[in-house]
């Protein structure tokens, strides 16, 4: 027969799986005819867009590009530099076990290395390792029982949690655009890098939606008809709402966001501008802090019980934390000695990271990588540098067994030839720390009454305890309660009994 319950719903998101691994994207490529033959490759960045995701039984696909620019040295003119813009298309296909389709799949896929290789005057091979990282989460409606109705004596086990129920998620499409306007002196040639990083996402709440708010930072390197190198640098403001009903303030909203497309087009009425279209996909996840009495075990001393459980994963502690570590340095670099520097690369990673005493310990490196007037003024080169760091960031209630995601943005740059020909070196990186507890939860659904079951008879019986016994497991075992073995027995602390400890057991009536 089944039991009646007052029950109460969750929404619970369920980690089922991360994966990491590495995808090498390879493309031969023809020089158009419009372009001179190729001596030597300088420099070759890019940016990612994901076009779309689709995610199947045991499987995800990813279909996206890499926006690529080669900066090369002409063969036959002087020596000058020249550059070319090339789409590198791919399609992933991954492996996911436990993956089931209509879940929901956060990917943060990064360039670890792009290099171009000269074939022959005309010919070019370009080379990317992406780094993916996937999450899958399962979003499940889930039902728990909050009390016993028709049972009177019925012996609940009860755990106090506080856990990150999922409220809702949402996503909405937005775009970055601007005219980016260069001097007046430079007639445009030809762009020759593109940098975009889109930095600073705050997010507001107001009457049932999130309002999120962030800036892509664009920085172009272009040529100028007269052959001179220049710098633009250009915040373009995002701004979108994503619907969420019954949101509140002190909801944790949870940000991702994915490039799509990406458009450069030099403005045909003005040549002194450039307009930039950066199509944004901002997803959101958002957490409600919840205490909740979970029923772990349930027995009755009168009647025989039997009961359905599940075990589930679910976030607990979840929190985000940023901060900055800021990085001073004087380098020496003999190559550049006091030539001009027209930009810096730059890419901080995580070496390893320690949990201690509430404090996350980093160890890292930040890939610095030059871009300076060689001592032919005409051409550029290139010079990589490592700059390792340690930083420590206060985490209060971090654990050993808590999970940590940590994105670091570049939110400060400024590197200034000395007199000495030295480089002082100012970097400002912002950690954004995003840590939280995986939780098992033990979840009883269905108690029935066993029918037919007769129950052992006695008045007392004398038992001593062995390794592992609780009060609740002997209650439990020989059918009578916490409460009349503990006042039988004089004990005052109910979480405290001795191995070998002789117990009277009475039979709950």
């Amino acid at each position: 027969m089944l039991v009646d319950a007052s029950k109460e719903t969750l929404c619970i998101n369920q980690i089922i799986g991360q994966k990491t691994f590495a995808a090498i994207i390879e493309e031969d490529f023809v020089v158009p005819d419009i372009k001179p033959d190729i001596l030597n490759a300088i420099n070759t960045n890019g940016n990612i867009c994901i076009y779309k995701k689709e995610v199947m039984d045991g499987k995800i696909k990813i279909d996206g590009c890499i926006n690529a620019y080669i900066m090369y040295l002409a063969d036959g003119e002087q020596n000058l530099v020249r550059s070319l813009n090339t789409n590198l298309d791919f399609s992933q296909t991954i492996d996911f076990s436990d993956l089931q389709e209509g879940m929901m799949v956060q990917s943060d896929i990064n360039i670890k290395q792009i290099e171009c290789r000269v074939l022959n005057g005309r010919k070019i091979n370009v080379r990317v390792i992406l780094d993916i990282g996937l999450t899958a989460y399962s979003n499940e409606e889930l039902e728990f029982m909050k009390e016993i109705n028709d049972i009177k004596d019925v012996q609940m086990l009860k755990e106090k949690l506080n856990i990150n129920s999922l409220l809702g998620s949402g996503n909405t499409k937005v775009y970055a655009k601007d005219t980016v306007v260069i001097d007046n002196i430079d007639e445009l040639a030809e762009i020759m890098k593109v940098n975009i990083d889109i930095k600073n996402i705050e997010t507001k709440v107001s009457y049932n939606k999130i309002l999120v708010k962030a800036e892509a930072e664009l920085k172009l390197m272009y040529l100028t008809t007269d052959n001179r190198i220049c710098i633009k640098a250009s915040i373009i403001p995002i701004m979108g709402f994503i619907d969420m009903p019954d949101v509140a303030e002190e909801n944790i909203c949870d940000i991702k966001y994915e490039i799509k497309n990406i458009l450069l087009k030099p403005n045909s009425v003005d040549e002194h501008s450039i307009y930039v279209e950066i199509e944004i996909d901002l997803n959101c996840n958002v957490y409600q802090t919840k205490e909740l009495d979970i029923i772990q075990d349930l027995y009755s001393p009168s009647v025989n019980l039997e009961y359905k459980q599940k075990i589930i994963k679910t976030m607990s502690q979840k929190q985000v934390i940023k901060d900055i570590c800021p990085i001073r340095e004087k380098q020496n670099i003999p190559e550049i000695g006091n030539n001009k520097i027209y930009d810096v690369d730059i890419r901080a990673y995580i070496v390893n990271e320690r949990i201690i005493e509430g404090r996350i310990i980093y160890e890292g490196e930040i890939e610095t990588k030059f871009i300076f007037a060689s001592e032919n003024t005409s051409s550029i080169d290139t010079k990589t540098i490592i700059i390792p760091f340690e930083y420590n960031i206060n985490c209060p209630g971090i654990m050993q067994n808590s999970k940590i995601d940590t994105n670091i943005e570049i939110a400060m740059q400024d590197f200034v030839v000395m007199p000495d020909e030295s480089i002082d070196i100012k970097i400002d990186l912002q950690f954004i720390v995003n840590t939280f507890k995986n939780e098992n939860i033990n979840v009883i659904q269905e108690v029935n009454i066993e029918e037919n079951r007769d129950n052992e008879k006695y008045s007392i019986i004398i038992y001593f305890t062995k390794p592992g016994d609780t009060l609740w497991k002997i209650a439990k075992r020989f059918r009578s309660t916490i409460e009349a073995i503990a006042t039988l027995n004089a004990i005052e602390d109910e979480n405290k009994i001795q191995i070998g400890e002789q117990l009277f057991i009475p039979m709950s009536m």
